[in-house]
């Protein structure tokens, strides 16, 4: 399991700040960095926020290996023809970094501020699935491509220059439902993104999301899983304590939502948890913008360890594969 770092990027992320953490990111070998595609925020007061793309375009350039995407850029602001064109030019200038993470959209306040329809429910996700649709064809389709949708409509609609990744940039569907966002997922993503989920609920979603692709004659591992959740951590229990009061929620409340929470030994234990329920990379959310220092002494504590541990494991399994065929 990877990990990886996600900002909000409502939460007064300003050009300073998102330079400072993209070199970071990619210094402390973190697997990537990720950030919300908001207005602003679902409650007041509203806080600096940064524009999506023109971010991404900035990072797409300035850095050499990290991935990156939204999580997730919500269907609702922008034509999907306008999406698929911009995240393949962005894709090309990172040299094939980007992880295109859609969403149906959810916060009402940005939608009613900016005069965004995010429509009832039902409707939302029919649109949702459409621009799905739209965004898969023009970057997967070497032909023009036409479409007579309830909301979208293409006449022999084509992308040029094609994107220099075939295929264009994968598609993440972020979600956890099982009525609407997974079926989507198994149809239209190469990779599934959970958020906020305990290490159980997580296997029953994967599981759930198995079901989906068997169902329609794909491999499970033809997805890639993975999860975005929160992240307290704390280099001591008085930190930690700190920290959650800030929040607040208790510990336990915050683990029960999905959140990781602890000392460097505790936050191992429960990325192991994830890792064991199928998580493949999880995004961590990383809410003190301006604290490198946390951010570094995360990474040498808890992430570099982790990784090493995780190399280590692999190598034991294939040890142990090649004593088994020297016995049969």
């Amino acid at each position: 399991m990877d990990i990886a770092i996600m900002v909000e990027g409502q939460n007064g992320l300003t050009w300073s700040r998102w330079q400072a953490l993209a070199k970071a990111v990619e210094r402390l070998r973190f697997a990537g960095l990720y950030r919300s595609d908001h207005f602003t925020n679902a409650t007041p007061p509203d806080k600096d926020s940064l524009e999506l793309w023109t971010s991404l375009t900035w990072l797409a350039s300035h850095t050499r290996r990290i991935e990156f995407g939204p999580l997730c850029t919500p269907t609702s602001f922008r034509h999907p023809a306008f999406t698929a064109r911009v995240a393949a030019a962005v894709d090309d200038l990172s040299g094939g970094r980007l992880t295109l993470g859609l969403g149906a959209g959810w916060q009402e306040r940005e939608h009613a501020n900016f005069g965004f329809d995010l429509l009832s429910m039902k409707e939302r996700f029919v649109r949702f699935g459409e621009s799905l649709e739209v965004i898969s064809r023009l970057l997967t389709a070497d032909d023009p491509v036409t479409i007579s949708g309830r909301y979208y409509r293409l006449r022999e609609g084509i992308l040029l220059p094609r994107p220099q990744r075939p295929g264009g940039p994968p598609i993440l569907v972020g979600g956890n439902g099982t009525r609407r966002t997974l079926p989507l997922a198994a149809r239209y993503a190469t990779e599934w993104n959970a958020t906020f989920q305990t290490p159980e609920n997580f296997a029953r979603l994967n599981r759930r999301l198995d079901d989906l692709l068997v169902a329609r004659g794909q491999s499970p591992s033809s997805v890639r899983r993975s999860m975005m959740t929160g992240l307290v951590f704390g280099r001591d229990d008085a930190a930690v304590r700190r920290k959650i009061a800030e929040r607040g929620r208790s510990l336990e409340e915050s683990r029960s939502r999905g959140v990781i929470v602890g000392v460097p030994a505790q936050i191992t234990d429960q990325l192991s948890s994830l890792q064991n329920a199928g998580v493949q990379r999880v995004m961590l959310q990383w809410l003190d913008l301006d604290d490198l220092e946390g951010l570094e002494d995360f990474a040498e504590l808890v992430a570099r360890p982790f990784g090493r541990k995780r190399t280590r494991s692999r190598r034991q399994a294939v040890a142990q594969s090649r004593q088994e065929r020297g016995r049969t």
